[in-house]
């Protein structure tokens, strides 16, 4: 049995205060969309809720689009706005370290319905470039749909210049979409000052059920359905709605960014415990993106000589849950796109192991962690070893064998 949880950026316990309310509505009778009693209480649920997610994200009750997580969250903010762009408008921009969700949705705008697509450069740190940003607007702004930069990263918890993006987007006319699924909770998020044109978010990330998230849609945001049927939700989000998901992702909002300064800092502090303990166990160790601003409770290390597979593998036998990075790919671990775009090579990549704190981790939490590092670091370097070995070994027969035919 797992001890020690530190997969809170893939998924975090549901709050009991959650858990209550969502159980209460769960039993509550009545589609919000029916004009009898029942439907209308559950529509007066559904509309408290949606107020209190605006409220606590500084946007109009009118611009809150639930949906069924922040993946549809994030396809609706890319594709709906591919589709929902004025004629001519047939560029997509994303940066190259986005979550899958919108990488690959704007990979399939590229491939099946002819969109040009670019892959935003970041820096070292894993930051967007936005002297990139900004050429690319000097080359193809007045035929970009849309640009997407996520609040901060899933993986390295490095937080982007959204406000930048933002502004130089709007010199050019051009909506901005940011994936918000990890920043919010963690970070002071605020639609409307943001002055971006939608923003995902998700309930699971926060302590609410799996299944219930939100778009932000600004009211002049031009978006086309993803999903079609009742035109529930401006029309663009069709789909029975849930009242109880509804209530649930507000109640954990809620409670989150009332205690987000100090749970933040405390965070900070056991990650940072985490970090120099790991450090002074591991020399070689490198933190990544440690010298741009990041989510409190992330840590994201590669270990030379190690595959990621051997190490989280010894870590869960210890009694302790990392991954690898997204755990948003079907289950497979690949190497890290992010540390890939940041300039990494494959088998650096492949090295990289993520710790993310929660509300629920307690220093014992880190402690733990740094008690068992060490052997299952020997461990995942003695079996890494020999596969080097063949490798190289294979490389320089191949050499030879090319030599020899020449």
């Amino acid at each position: 049995m797992t001890a020690t949880y530190l997969d809170h950026a893939a998924t975090t316990v549901v709050r009991e205060e959650v858990a209550r309310a969502y159980a209460e509505d769960l039993q509550r009778l009545g589609n919000p969309s029916s004009t009898h009693a029942f439907g209308r209480e559950a529509r007066r649920v559904l509309e408290e809720s949606r107020e209190s997610i605006a409220a606590d994200l500084g946007a109009h009750p009118t611009e809150v689009v639930l949906t069924a997580g922040g993946t549809e969250a994030d396809n609706l903010g890319v594709v709906g706005a591919f589709h929902g762009a004025s004629e001519g408008r047939r560029a997509v921009a994303v940066t190259a370290v986005e979550h899958p969700a919108v990488l690959d949705a704007a990979r399939w705008l590229g491939t099946a319905q002819g969109a040009e697509v670019t892959e935003l450069a970041v820096d070292a740190e894993g930051v967007l470039d936005l002297d990139g940003l900004a050429a690319h607007l000097a080359r193809v702004g007045e035929r970009t749909a849309v640009v997407a930069v996520m609040w901060a990263n899933n993986e390295t918890g490095a937080v982007q210049p959204v406000a930048e993006v933002v502004a130089a987007c709007a010199a050019a006319g051009v909506p901005v979409h940011t994936d918000a699924v990890q920043a919010v909770g963690q970070l002071p998020v605020d639609f409307a000052a943001s002055g971006a044109t939608t923003l995902a978010l998700s309930g699971h990330k926060i302590g609410a059920p799996v299944g219930v998230g939100a778009l932000l849609a600004r009211r002049d945001a031009a978006l086309a359905p993803v999903l079609h049927g009742g035109g529930q939700e401006r029309g663009v989000r069709s789909g029975t709605l849930d009242a109880a998901g509804a209530r649930a992702l507000a109640t954990a909002l809620r409670l989150a960014v009332a205690e987000r300064e100090e749970e933040t800092s405390r965070l900070a502090a056991l990650r940072d415990r985490l970090q120099d303990g790991l450090l002074a166990l591991v020399p070689d160790a490198r933190v990544r993106s440690a010298g741009a601003p990041r989510l409190p409770g992330h840590l994201f290390v590669t270990i030379p000589g190690t595959d990621a597979d051997a190490v989280l593998f010894g870590l869960d036998a210890a009694g302790v849950a990392a991954s690898a990075g997204s755990a948003c790919t079907a289950g497979v671990t690949q190497p890290s796109h992010v540390l890939l775009a940041m300039g990494d090579d494959e088998a650096t990549a492949r090295s990289a192991v993520r710790f993310t704190l929660g509300r629920p981790t307690t220093e014992r939490d880190v402690e733990h962690v740094l008690a068992v590092l060490p052997e299952v670091v020997a461990r995942a370097r003695a079996a890494h070893a020999p596969r080097r070995a063949t490798a190289a070994a294979a490389t320089r027969l191949a050499s030879a064998a090319g030599a020899g035919a020449r």
